[in-house]
């Protein structure tokens, strides 16, 4: 089902999202699977940077042409960017998830929550 192999540098949650840690930030994206069951990516619209948030938090919502996703994180923290590149072609969600289809870096400040996702192989054997 999944095009793509899971990467197995980051973390994955049961609401589709991957949580890439790299020193205090987190990138935040949605999976392959997410994508091929939302199918055309139409719109992105992400919280802000400078938006503090808790574990758990709505951080932004996700349209296609068949429904409207909310994304959570399971950190929480501060939004320090937000990728733009989005904004201008919601298709890369569609074309490359784990890599130009990113949606927002995060200053972590509550990591405890990234405890209780799943590693690549365990997300793989439910989802992909």
């Amino acid at each position: 089902m999944a095009s793509t192999p899971l990467p197995a540098d980051r973390k994955y949650s049961e609401s589709h999202e991957w949580h890439k840690v790299e020193g205090g930030t987190l990138t935040l994206g949605l999976t392959q699977f997410a994508v091929d069951q939302l199918t055309d990516v139409t719109y992105v619209e992400m919280k802000p940077a400078g938006f503090k948030f808790s574990a758990g938090s709505v951080l932004g919502e996700v349209e296609s042409v068949k429904t409207t996703s909310d994304v959570y994180c399971a950190a929480g923290g501060e939004v320090i960017e937000v990728n733009k590149a989005l904004s201008d072609d919601p298709s890369l969600l569609n074309t490359d998830p784990y890599g130009k289809g990113w949606l927002v870096k995060i200053k972590v400040g509550d990591a405890s929550g990234l405890d209780r996702l799943m590693d690549a192989t365990a997300y793989g054997k439910q989802y992909a």
